[in-house]
């Protein structure tokens, strides 16, 4: 079975996703922590949250992946803005254990010129502190396009950070099929061979969601720019290999391609259409 989502709104809280998610022939969706520009979150109602977890039970969801506020970077220059990093992420964790077992995924962040080397160890300081031994969500680092200061666009780069976080069993990757193309991995014409290499760097058994979407500019571009399924570089024929490809097709893929929800409904059920059930 294919399990697929989108990205939803928060605003009208946990059991409004899971009733959006099920109208559209979803089964799983991804949600921003907070806003997605700014600092503050919404009171969390674990009336609402629990009502979600039946809801989910109910349906047979895949896992939910809650995503941190774009506004977050721990391995930024500036001391406040890595504490704040630390302090939103410290908080979303402790929220998200209303409902338990999910993903959370976070960007890496952009060293902005102090350096992949220093990025790297930031990133991982900022794990070591908000990882606790008791939590249920996993949490991902995102492969990214490599524009401007990234890091993570080098599947190396993420192994790095994995290898100096205490908690690794805590941790897993998003994979994100534009980042990862613009970031110069062919997915279109080698996909074998990019599975090949993260296995060999990272490890298959890291990899827990995929972000799924199309990319405007393409290979090698570090644009991060996402397209309709089928309307960018990556085109359908390749989706229908990454959806079915035995390494991938269990796992969870979330939407974030330019859509309202009619359009996510027409690309779930296109994709569910190119799936083939063994």
């Amino acid at each position: 079975m294919l399990h697929i989502g989108c990205h939803l709104s928060a605003a009208k809280g946990f059991f409004a996703m899971g009733k959006t998610a099920l109208s559209i022939g979803a089964d799983t969706f991804q949600f921003f922590t907070r806003n997605p520009r700014g600092s503050r979150a919404k009171a969390l109602d674990p009336t609402d949250a629990q009502k979600l977890n039946e809801l989910a039970s109910e349906h047979s969801f895949a896992v939910l992946l809650a995503h941190a506020p774009y506004t977050i970077n721990p391995c930024s220059a500036n001391a406040d803005t890595r504490a704040f990093a630390l302090e939103t992420m410290q908080d979303d964790l402790a929220r998200l254990e209303a409902t338990p077992n999910n993903l959370y995924n976070f960007h890496p962040g952009s060293h902005v010129g102090q350096g992949v080397e220093t990025g790297i160890q930031q990133i991982a300081e900022t794990l070591n502190h908000i990882l606790q031994p008791a939590q249920t969500t996993t949490v991902l680092l995102e492969t990214m396009a490599g524009k401007g200061s990234e890091v993570g666009s080098q599947f190396e780069e993420l192994r790095e950070i994995l290898d100096r976080v205490s908690l690794e069993a805590h941790m897993g990757i998003c994979l994100d099929t534009c980042h990862v193309f613009d970031a110069g991995y062919d997915i279109v014409n080698d996909l074998d061979g990019v599975l090949t290499a993260f296995d060999r760097v990272i490890g298959l058994n890291r990899l827990k969601a995929i972000h799924i979407n199309d990319s405007i500019f393409g290979l090698s571009s570090h644009k991060d720019r996402h397209a309709k399924i089928g309307e960018g570089k990556i085109g359908l024929d390749a989706f229908t290999r990454i959806i079915n490809h035995p390494a991938l097709r269990h796992l969870p893929f979330y939407l974030e391609t330019p859509n309202e929800l009619p359009g996510y409904r027409a690309e779930i059920a296109l994709l569910r259409s190119l799936y083939r059930e063994i």
